[in-house]
Protein backbone atom coordinates (compact mmCIF):
# COMPACT_ATOMS: atom_id res chain seq x y z
CA UNK A 1 0.00 0.00 0.00
CA UNK A 2 1.38 3.51 -0.93
CA UNK A 3 2.03 6.21 2.05
CA UNK A 4 -0.57 8.90 2.34
CA UNK A 5 2.36 11.21 2.13
CA UNK A 6 3.57 9.93 -1.49
CA UNK A 7 1.25 10.61 -4.88
CA UNK A 8 1.70 8.67 -7.46
CA UNK A 9 -0.80 10.06 -9.78
CA UNK A 10 -2.75 13.76 -10.28
CA UNK A 11 -5.29 15.18 -12.37
CA UNK A 12 -4.30 18.68 -11.79
CA UNK A 13 -6.32 22.03 -11.15
CA UNK A 14 -7.67 23.47 -14.27
CA UNK A 15 -7.71 19.68 -15.59
CA UNK A 16 -10.96 17.17 -16.32
CA UNK A 17 -10.84 13.29 -17.48
CA UNK A 18 -13.76 11.40 -18.18
CA UNK A 19 -13.02 7.67 -18.05
CA UNK A 20 -12.40 4.76 -15.84
CA UNK A 21 -8.69 5.11 -13.76
CA UNK A 22 -7.60 2.08 -11.93
CA UNK A 23 -4.77 3.53 -10.05
CA UNK A 24 -2.22 1.06 -7.81
CA UNK A 25 -1.01 3.48 -5.11
CA UNK A 26 -1.93 6.98 -4.20
CA UNK A 27 -3.99 9.92 -6.72
CA UNK A 28 -4.96 12.90 -6.15
CA UNK A 29 -7.50 14.83 -8.05
CA UNK A 30 -7.09 18.73 -7.95
CA UNK A 31 -9.25 18.79 -11.19
CA UNK A 32 -12.08 17.29 -12.96
CA UNK A 33 -13.48 13.84 -13.03
CA UNK A 34 -15.88 12.25 -13.89
CA UNK A 35 -16.44 8.18 -14.06
CA UNK A 36 -15.03 5.02 -13.10
CA UNK A 37 -12.63 4.84 -9.22
CA UNK A 38 -10.50 1.76 -8.34
CA UNK A 39 -7.61 2.76 -6.05
CA UNK A 40 -5.66 0.10 -4.47
CA UNK A 41 -3.70 3.01 -2.35
CA UNK A 42 -4.98 6.46 -0.84
CA UNK A 43 -7.46 8.40 -2.82
CA UNK A 44 -7.07 12.47 -2.47
CA UNK A 45 -9.84 15.13 -3.62
CA UNK A 46 -8.08 18.40 -3.26
CA UNK A 47 -9.84 21.58 -1.94
CA UNK A 48 -10.37 22.63 -5.89
CA UNK A 49 -11.03 18.54 -6.71
CA UNK A 50 -14.56 17.81 -7.93
CA UNK A 51 -15.83 14.04 -8.65
CA UNK A 52 -18.97 12.37 -10.17
CA UNK A 53 -19.06 8.71 -9.66
CA UNK A 54 -21.16 6.11 -9.03
CA UNK A 55 -18.84 4.50 -6.01
CA UNK A 56 -15.30 4.69 -5.38
CA UNK A 57 -13.50 1.44 -4.48
CA UNK A 58 -10.48 2.79 -2.41
CA UNK A 59 -8.10 2.17 0.60
CA UNK A 60 -8.80 5.12 2.15
CA UNK A 61 -10.00 8.72 1.05
CA UNK A 62 -9.08 12.22 2.30
CA UNK A 63 -12.06 14.56 1.32
CA UNK A 64 -11.11 17.73 0.83
CA UNK A 65 -13.40 18.60 -2.39
CA UNK A 66 -16.73 17.52 -3.71
CA UNK A 67 -17.75 14.36 -4.73
CA UNK A 68 -21.23 13.07 -6.03
CA UNK A 69 -21.25 9.44 -5.36
CA UNK A 70 -20.57 6.72 -3.05
CA UNK A 71 -17.69 5.88 -1.13
CA UNK A 72 -16.15 2.22 -0.17
CA UNK A 73 -13.55 2.08 1.69
CA UNK A 74 -11.04 -0.95 3.46
CA UNK A 75 -9.96 1.55 5.82
CA UNK A 76 -10.98 4.75 6.67
CA UNK A 77 -12.76 7.98 5.12
CA UNK A 78 -11.73 11.41 5.79
CA UNK A 79 -13.78 13.99 5.30
CA UNK A 80 -12.30 17.51 6.44
CA UNK A 81 -14.01 20.98 6.71
CA UNK A 82 -14.02 21.92 3.01
CA UNK A 83 -15.08 18.84 2.10
CA UNK A 84 -18.75 18.15 0.28
CA UNK A 85 -20.02 14.54 -0.15
CA UNK A 86 -23.66 14.05 -1.84
CA UNK A 87 -23.31 9.70 -1.48
CA UNK A 88 -23.24 6.84 0.88
CA UNK A 89 -20.19 6.44 2.73
CA UNK A 90 -19.00 2.89 4.34
CA UNK A 91 -15.58 2.46 6.10
CA UNK A 92 -14.46 0.51 9.35
CA UNK A 93 -13.56 4.42 10.37
CA UNK A 94 -15.26 7.73 9.29
CA UNK A 95 -13.70 11.52 10.36
CA UNK A 96 -15.76 14.14 9.57
CA UNK A 97 -14.14 17.58 10.06
CA UNK A 98 -16.46 20.70 11.30
CA UNK A 99 -17.77 22.52 9.14
CA UNK A 100 -17.59 19.63 6.06
CA UNK A 101 -21.57 18.71 4.23
CA UNK A 102 -22.64 15.36 3.67
CA UNK A 103 -25.90 14.45 2.24
CA UNK A 104 -26.15 10.00 2.43
CA UNK A 105 -25.82 7.20 4.47
CA UNK A 106 -22.99 6.51 6.77
CA UNK A 107 -21.91 3.08 7.39
CA UNK A 108 -18.90 2.79 10.19
CA UNK A 109 -17.79 -1.54 9.74
CA UNK A 110 -15.50 -1.23 12.57
CA UNK A 111 -13.98 -3.81 10.60
CA UNK A 112 -16.46 -6.54 11.18
CA UNK A 113 -16.90 -9.01 7.44
CA UNK A 114 -19.97 -9.88 8.70
CA UNK A 115 -23.63 -7.87 8.00
CA UNK A 116 -23.50 -5.07 9.73
CA UNK A 117 -27.38 -5.22 10.80
CA UNK A 118 -26.82 -8.85 12.02
CA UNK A 119 -24.07 -7.68 14.25
CA UNK A 120 -25.90 -5.37 16.03
CA UNK A 121 -29.13 -6.83 16.52
CA UNK A 122 -26.88 -10.10 17.52
CA UNK A 123 -25.61 -8.07 20.11
CA UNK A 124 -28.54 -6.80 21.17
CA UNK A 125 -30.19 -10.22 21.90
CA UNK A 126 -27.27 -11.87 23.97
CA UNK A 127 -28.15 -12.22 27.33
CA UNK A 128 -25.57 -11.48 29.53
CA UNK A 129 -24.78 -13.20 32.58
CA UNK A 130 -24.52 -10.41 35.31
CA UNK A 131 -28.18 -8.36 33.07
CA UNK A 132 -29.88 -11.29 34.97
CA UNK A 133 -28.14 -11.32 38.38
CA UNK A 134 -28.21 -7.45 38.55
CA UNK A 135 -32.27 -8.00 38.11
CA UNK A 136 -32.17 -11.02 39.79
CA UNK A 137 -30.20 -8.86 43.40
CA UNK A 138 -33.17 -6.06 42.77
CA UNK A 139 -36.19 -8.10 43.50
Amino acid sequence: MARKDIINSVIGDGSSFKGTFIVKGSFQIDGKFEGDLKIDGHLIIGTNGRVKTSTILTESITIAGTLIGNVDAKKEVIVIETGRVLGNIEAPKIDVGEGAIIQGEMTITGGQKKNITKVVEESFTVNKPSENSDIDNAK
